[in-house]
């Protein structure tokens, strides 16, 4: 199952596909929170996706075996005992993905000449994806990193390991100048080499960069190196010969820390905007906003969601089993936003209570 969605990924599963590109969501639940009715939801729902593509008069028959197929083998690799909180299934003539998303969604099928793919957009916006660059003298490890975890990326060269040749680590532990490591020719080129695969990463996935290291070695990325600068710094060695577990527990303060910073940013931009009458609030105005690509910051609270209709000028709350109800409203505005250059924070859920759980700074 797929994680992690980069912009070159986007573009892909966004080109159009020859009719039908099938999109099938569902929500689950993690093991810890007791998932017994997810193997029959989701064979629920993928039944219903094969209904629609029978009664379909538009698909010919081998187009529909084809896409019939492609969903039995999506199917296959679901892999429910390691579900989160939201699975998409993405089926098109010779073609099916699987994403796995830490953001439930709601239960619908969709038949299109393209993929569903907001609640993948607002899933990866609400995840606030980051790398981590774990540095040694002898090796340099890149971590990607989500909400509750870090797994190893391969992206680029990494991880990379340094020839060993004249790399002579007991001499130096030897005399006691083991940080002497991090003054050597050799070193200083072996990060510089890290810097620059570094950059490479950074320009097709933009994210936030945390370092991690011994003191010598993060000294040493600031002088040879550019993007790594730029990094929040983790004073912690060892990282880069350790596992995902060792890494997320030394980088986990960190980030709650910048989290509570990042909240309390947000707030401050959302008070100020309301003295400059720049402020917006409600799923009413947002929406509308976020169509006329005003909205130069969204605020949103993790867990809010919305079921609506909508009647043209404005949206009005609605039952999740109405025909007409929209039940991601809020991933739509979410999409919206960030298609128009927004900048869209996720913040705890009672950060926005008087503003019903999302709010706005407008361009204009």
């Amino acid at each position: 199952m797929e994680h992690a969605l980069s912009p070159a990924t986007l573009a892909e599963l966004r080109r159009p596909r020859p009719y039908p590109a099938v999109s099938v969501l569902t929500p689950t639940h993690r093991r810890e929170r007791g998932g017994g009715q997810d193997p029959v939801r989701l064979r629920n729902v993928v039944t219903e996706a094969r209904r629609r593509l029978e009664s379909d008069p538009s698909v010919t028959r081998e187009r529909r075996n084809d896409v019939v197929a492609q969903l039995d083998r999506a199917l296959a690799e679901v892999d429910l005992a390691h579900a989160e909180d939201g699975l998409v299934i993405f089926a098109a003539p010779g073609e099916h993905q699987v994403w796995s998303l830490a953001r439930s969604v709601p239960e619908r099928v969709v038949l299109s000449d393209t993929f569903l793919t907001r609640n993948l957009v607002a899933a990866q916006a609400a995840e606030r994806p980051f790398w981590v660059m774990s540095l040694s003298a002898d090796r340099v490890t890149l971590w990607s990193g989500g909400p509750d975890r870090v797994v190893e990326d391969r992206s680029g060269s990494f991880p990379l390991v340094r020839d060993r040749v004249n790399f002579d680590a007991e001499r130096q532990e030897r005399i006691g100048e083991v940080p002497s490591t991090f003054r050597d020719e050799g070193t200083r080129q072996f990060l510089r080499e890290a810097d620059t695969a570094l950059s490479t990463v950074l320009r097709e996935q933009p994210r936030p960069l945390y370092v991690t290291g011994d003191p010598a070695a993060l000294s040493l990325i600031d002088e040879v190196g550019s993007v790594a600068k730029a990094a929040v710094h983790v004073p912690h060695g060892g990282l880069a010969h350790s596992g995902p577990d060792a890494v997320w527990q030394a980088i986990r303060p960190v980030l709650e820390a910048e989290a509570t910073k990042d909240t309390g940013s947000v707030v401050r931009e959302l008070t100020s905007a309301r003295g400059h009458r720049t402020f917006a609030a409600g799923l009413d105005e947002l929406w509308q906003s976020a169509r006329e690509g005003r909205v130069r910051l969204l605020a949103v609270e993790e867990n809010y969601r919305a079921t609506v209709r909508d009647l043209g000028e404005h949206l009005v709350p609605a039952d999740p089993g109405d025909l007409d109800a929209r039940d991601d409203i809020v991933d739509e505005i979410v999409e919206q936003c960030l298609e128009t250059g927004a900048d869209v924070r996720f913040v705890p859920d009672g950060t926005l209570a008087d503003a019903d759980g999302i709010a706005g700074v407008l361009r204009f």
